[in-house]
């Protein structure tokens, strides 16, 4: 077994969807089909925006202020994405926001929160392929994932979605 042991449906627990809220065209692909699925099975839903690491660090307190105005945007895109699931689902979702590395901090937040049960992810439809996360757990890392991965295929309507979810 690796990593934290779910206990998503034991006593005094509740099963959480995550999904990663980014600003792709196909994140909100992910939020629907985690919403409607999660509001259909009686789950809740948990939202990270993950802000990369910043690059200039020349002056003393620029840094800073450059990563409380990520934070800020972070929570503004989560606030929207928040709206967006109790407008689908009727349900208020847990908002996190983090600092580092999409892969690393979306795998650090599903050690430490033993509740989260399935991460949902949007395959991107442009050229340039389904995305780096989607990518990167169809190849090597999806057999020691912690948890399910649901991917969405990012072209899919709301109504085909809904017969699915």
């Amino acid at each position: 077994m690796t990593g934290k042991r779910r206990r998503s449906y034991e006593a005094g627990h509740r099963a959480k969807f995550l999904v990663v809220v980014d600003d792709t065209p196909e994140c909100d692909r992910a939020i629907y089909f985690a919403s409607r699925r999660a509001a259909r099975t009686g789950v809740s839903v948990i939202m990270v925006c993950v802000v990369p690491p910043a690059d200039f660090q020349h002056w003393l307190g620029v840094g800073d202020v450059m990563r409380a105005e990520a934070e800020e945007e972070a929570n503004e895109r989560l606030e929207q994405a928040a709206a967006r699931v109790r407008q689908i689902a009727g349900i208020e979702p847990e908002r996190v926001v983090r600092f580092g590395t999409k892969a690393e901090e979306i795998l650090s937040l599903i050690e430490e929160d033993e509740d989260i049960a399935l991460l949902v992810l949007a395959a991107g439809t442009g050229s340039e392929g389904p995305g780096p996360l989607v990518s990167m757990l169809a190849s090597r890392a999806a057999a020691t994932f912690p948890v399910p991965v649901a991917i969405v295929p990012g072209h899919l309507a709301d109504e085909e979605i809904d017969a699915l979810a």
